[in-house]
């Protein structure tokens, strides 16, 4: 026969020390039991996901919804994002231009306050053309929203997890971000701004020694609109790279390179030397 004793911890557990009165040296068992009430469900985390109509942030955000996030939409297409509110209770949608920098802080204000709150912020917009005849407009449409959106977006929600002492800031950047292009110069030089730019505030965040974490998700080749240009290869599916990135997310790392076999390519391109990547 075993004995008991009871005693309330908290509004959502209880304590339950077992004794064997029958053993030389009763050893004694503590078991915390969980009250299966309203109280002990988990709170759900607030997202955000910058241009999530499509492709990676789409991805992303059907993910997180299954995964216990709240999750605020933003885009430029509104009936994309009127799609997307229809199909889950747990979406929140804001429509607007990261390229508009005199309402993004905002429309930012706007819906974290409608999802109470902000634990996850992640950049997926952006754009890239091939641009071999150096059209200026392409370049600056691409600057615009590579550089300028991006800043915008980065600054408000580094502020925002500052101001709090904890966050998660995510921006898919890109592997062409590590060395330039002759087919789409401002593509990749944004690319690289991007990747130096989240460095600077990982520094930041660092210094304040405060739960604010920066990750820099960098694919390779993903079948979106965004893969563009001819002998494209390693084309991964959206699928698989969001998953990739998922688990990047939550294991809260620095660089992360997706899919993984991206990695070689990376280290590959690091170390071409400048006269043999010049011709080609």
């Amino acid at each position: 026969m075993t004995d008991f004793t009871k005693f309330e911890f908290g509004a959502s557990f209880e304590v339950l020390w077992l004794k064997s009165p029958t053993s030389p040296s009763p050893k004694t068992l503590c078991l915390i039991v969980g009250r299966h009430n309203k109280q002990t469900k988990l709170r759900m985390k607030k997202a955000i996901i910058i241009g999530a109509t499509s492709g990676i942030g789409k991805g992303l955000a059907k993910l997180l919804a299954d995964n216990n996030y709240k999750i605020g939409l933003t885009g430029r297409r509104v009936e994309l994002l009127n799609e997307l509110k229809n199909e889950n209770p747990n979406f929140y949608i804001k429509s607007f231009d990261i390229n508009d920098t005199n309402v993004v802080g905002q429309k930012l204000d706007e819906l974290t306050t409608e999802l109470g709150g902000l634990d996850l912020l992640i950049i997926s917009s952006g754009i890239g053309d091939i641009n071999e005849s150096l059209d200026f407009e392409i370049e600056k449409r691409t600057i615009d929203t590579n550089v300028l959106g991006f800043t915008c977006v980065t600054d408000w929600t580094f502020n925002y997890f500052e101001k709090q002492k904890s966050g998660h800031l995510v921006a898919i950047s890109s592997i062409g971000g590590l060395r330039g292009s002759r087919q789409a110069p401002a593509y990749n030089a944004t690319k690289a701004y991007q990747i130096n730019y989240l460095e600077g505030l990982r520094q930041k965040a660092t210094k304040l020694k405060e739960p604010i974490f920066v990750t820099d998700i960098r694919p390779g080749l993903v079948d979106t609109e965004m893969a563009k240009g001819e002998g494209l290869f390693w084309v991964m599916p959206v699928e698989k790279t969001v998953r990739q990135i998922y688990k990047a997310i939550i294991s809260k790392k620095k660089v992360a390179y997706v899919t993984k076999r991206w990695r070689l390519i990376a280290t590959i391109l690091k170390r071409i030397p400048s006269p043999i990547y010049d011709k080609m």
